[in-house]
Parts: C-alpha cells; structure tokens; sequence
C-alpha cells in the first residue's frame, strides 16, 4: 500500500493544506456499448458504441490498485451494460481468482437479461461461485424508458433468493415501488418524471446527462458558479474511472483523461499526478470550468443562460473544445462526447 507523499502534488503541497487522496476504488468500464440510450449517462453509452476491455488490462488495473490500496482496494464492473458481454465478466473474474486479487466488489446492470429465466439464474449462480459481493441493479424513469420494469422485478427477486438479498442493491428501489411509466409518455410528460427523478436522486451532469437532462434543472447563472473550483472534485476523489481503452478518469468525472493505463500502470498515474502538470486541469483545479469561459469565448463558445451546475458548465465548454479538436489527449476519448 502507498503513502500519501509518495504523490508528487502531496509532497510539493504545505502541510496544512489537504492532499490529494489514494485511489481505492476502480470501475472497470468494460464497454461503452448498451441497449439503452438514457439521457441519464455520465458516458453517452448506446447500442452504437463499440469497445471491449481486454481481460489483461482488467487484470492489470486490479493489481495496481491493490498495489496503491492494499486491502482496502475494491473494484466494480460496469458500463456500458456489462451483462452484453457475459463471457468476459466471467472470464475477468476467474482470471481475479486465479491471481489471488480477491472477488470484485459489485457488478452494475439495467437487468434487460432476465427475460431469459436459466441464463439468469444461471449467471447469477456463477456470479455467486466468483464471489461477488454486491449486484447493483438500475431502476429509474430512464433506464425503464428501455427496459420493462418487470424485468428488474424478476431479476432482484430472484438475486436475493441466490445471493442473498444483502448482496442485492436495486438503484432506486423506491422507483421499483411505485414506477412511473416513460415508454409511451409524450416529451412533456417524461420530461416532468426526468425533473422529479433529478430532485430527488444525485445525478452528475457529464456525459449525456450534461444534455438534455442538465438543460431541464439549468437554474444557476454563470456569476453564481464563477467562484466554483474543482480541487476538492479532484484531491477528493477516492477512486477512478477506467474506459476500454484504458483512459483513466477521475471520480465520475468523463471525459477528462488523467492518463491510460495501456501506457502507464495507474499506481504510476496516481504518483505523478499534479493538476500544475495540466493546463485544462489546472484551470479547473484554480479556478473551476468558469475559469475557461474567456478564452473559449473569443474562438466561438456561446454561454447559456443558465446551468444546472458547474459539471454542467465543464460538459458544455469540454463538448466545445471537442468539437474544435483541442487538447484531444485531455479531452477524450470520442465516446464520452458522441450521442
């Protein structure tokens, strides 16, 4: 297990100041690839995406926060909808067991697969054999726009039954109790459920969130968010993002690339970091996304007249200087920026 001043920022940084935290924590995005186009997702993931996490640098990554985290390294599954690629999360956590890495803490999943009662029991059994800890099930008004919400019943009824129901997390569960149909609902009416879901549930408006969604709760004048920097978002964060690719994104926050762990082990990235080393990040580490607004300005950004937060700023000026085709190895890849 790492020291906090085994990071370059820590030990360049005063001593009453705060440091920047390990990484204890990876979410292994093994695809951006899903049968669900939500407008709730931090990562624009649909069914037109495409890449697939090697089983090495899975492996790879697990190692490495093992060496920065010790016993205290936990690592998930997600996406993209994992459970389209059934054999590779199978095949990730035989390879965990085999190197002695521990079971995987959770795996993330919309349910669509339990249309099919013997895969599903099936598959859950083997999750149970592999040791996972926790299966975490979404349910909400934007992913049953996709997928029929008795799919989810099914497959958290029958989860509990084979793991346990302490290792069963449906995401919301208050919305598997009293739904609210948005299949068939006019704009209007899936609006208003998208608005009530958003007061009442943490939702971060990056990826495809900070579209439509964050439009619907803008609120918050730029003046109101000049003074919001990220260096807590960024010295806070106790964990890390990994795409396909193996770019490393901080916390929840898409589409900021830190590093790629295809070209440097992330207890490497995580020694190294310092947001000085990073004009973009160190605009947001200073001075938050509001920092970037006037050079953005004079080469064409249009500022709204509202937003719903400062991530909601960030998406919105990083989406702008995507489509500029500037500082594309921050700002990346192109499926955190493509609907």
């Amino acid at each position: 297990m790492m020291k906090l001043s085994d990071n370059i920022y820590n030990r360049r940084t005063s001593r009453e100041k705060p440091k920047f935290k390990l990484w204890q924590s990876a979410g292994l995005l093994l695809t951006y690839k899903c049968n669900c186009s939500c407008d709730f997702c931090y990562y624009n993931c649909n069914p037109r995406q495409n890449g697939l996490m090697p089983v090495d640098t899975a492996i790879s990554v697990w190692q490495s926060l093992k060496t920065l985290a010790g016993d205290t390294a936990k690592v998930h599954l997600t996406g993209g909808e994992p459970f389209l690629y059934w054999q590779q999360i199978e095949d990730i956590l035989e390879a965990a067991k085999r190197e002695k890495l521990g079971p995987a803490d959770s795996i993330e999943t919309n349910g669509f697969w339990a249309a099919d009662e013997k895969v599903m029991k099936s598959r859950l059994t083997r999750l149970d054999e592999l040791g996972i800890h926790r299966l975490k099930i979404s349910c909400d008004p934007f992913h049953q726009q996709y997928v029929d919400i008795e799919l989810v019943r099914r497959l958290a009824t029958t989860a509990k039954e084979i793991l346990g129901a302490h290792r069963v997390l449906v995401r919301w569960e208050e919305y598997l109790l009293n739904p609210v149909k948005t299949t068939d609902a006019n704009d209007d009416k899936r609006n208003e459920s998208y608005l009530s879901a958003a007061g009442k549930y943490l939702c971060r408006f990056t990826g495809r969130a900070g579209g439509k969604l964050a439009e619907l709760k803008a609120s918050k004048s730029i003046e109101s968010l000049a003074s919001a920097n990220c260096s807590s978002t960024f010295l806070g964060a106790k964990g890390v993002h990994i795409d396909p690719c193996g770019n490393v994104f901080s916390g929840t926050c898409s589409g900021i690339i830190l590093g790629n762990v295809n070209q440097t082990a992330l207890e490497d990235i995580w020694q190294q970091f310092h947001p000085s080393e990073n004009e973009l990040i160190r605009t947001l580490f200073e001075h938050g996304p509001a920092g970037l607004l006037e050079s953005c300005a004079k080469t064409g950004y249009i500022k709204a007249k509202a937003y719903a937060d400062k991530c909601h700023l960030c998406t919105s000026i990083r989406r702008f200087l995507f489509d500029q085709g500037i500082d594309k190895t921050t700002i990346g890849p192109s499926e955190c920026y493509s609907n």
